[in-house]
């Protein structure tokens, strides 16, 4: 229950912008603010390149965790302790980067498309997951690990049974967050060529058609507050199951 409440919030946010990003409503508050009476992004339209944005933010984000669970389990072993600063230090720099010059410095070997987007996305959401995970990991109370050592537990053993279960609540919150970073920063792939809400923003500025722009950016929040609202919601679903079994 203690993140159901926020994700209908989150999902009532995701309806009101969801609202304003349906073309006739957007055409009238265009019109109200003074823009110029222009074409709006059909409805079927706005709702494709959901879908596209939403598959190229999961993509990304299982990417993501995979590497930096894989990464924060390792360097919270005792023989991963060394790497851990040059650790931290590449995925704080690989996020500090901003997506759009990822994008455009993998263009060239990737080509248009989806692929330099998913490429950006993964580096931008990787410190999160990581660091989370290496949170939720020494979180775990030093006394649990020391009993199941004592029960004969391997290493493997003590990471799958023991750490990943406690640790699981704090990975979960670390991974929502990346979901949202990357719901809402691959609007920069339709620079690239890549079929995103960012597509009507791009054609928006050039044809100064601030319609698309209402529009794109509407409905871009729209699916990051959407996506964080299914997350919080299932999340607290599933710990109440848990709690009542």
């Amino acid at each position: 229950m203690r993140t159901i409440r926020p994700g209908l919030a989150s999902g009532a946010l995701a309806l009101a912008l969801a609202v304003l990003a349906e073309p006739t409503v957007a055409l009238a508050v265009a019109a109200a603010l003074g823009g110029a009476a222009k074409a709006p992004v059909p409805a079927d339209r706005l709702v494709d390149l959901a879908c596209r944005h939403a598959a190229l933010a999961f993509a990304s984000v299982a990417v993501a965790t995979a590497l930096g669970v894989g990464l924060g389990v390792a360097v919270t072993r005792s023989s991963g302790t060394a790497l851990r600063p040059l650790v931290d230090m590449v995925a704080a720099g690989l996020q500090a980067v901003p997506p759009v010059v990822v994008v455009a410095l993998a263009f060239p070997a990737l080509g248009f498309g989806a692929a330099p987007t998913l490429l950006a996305l993964v580096f931008y959401c990787l410190m999160p997951v990581l660091r989370g995970t290496v949170a939720a990991i020494e979180a775990a109370p030093a006394d649990v690990k020391e009993a199941a050592r004592a029960m004969g537990f391997t290493r493997l053993q003590l990471v799958l049974r023991i750490e990943t279960p406690l640790a699981l609540p704090l990975i979960a919150e670390a991974v929502r967050v990346a979901l949202v970073l990357a719901v809402a920063t691959a609007a920069v792939g339709a620079i690239a060529g890549a079929a995103t809400l960012g597509t009507p923003i791009i054609t928006g500025l050039q044809n100064q058609n601030e319609l698309h722009i209402l529009q794109g950016a509407a409905a871009t929040a729209a699916l990051a507050f959407l996506m964080e609202s299914a997350w919080l919601i299932a999340t607290g679903l599933i710990g109440r199951d848990q709690s009542n079994g």
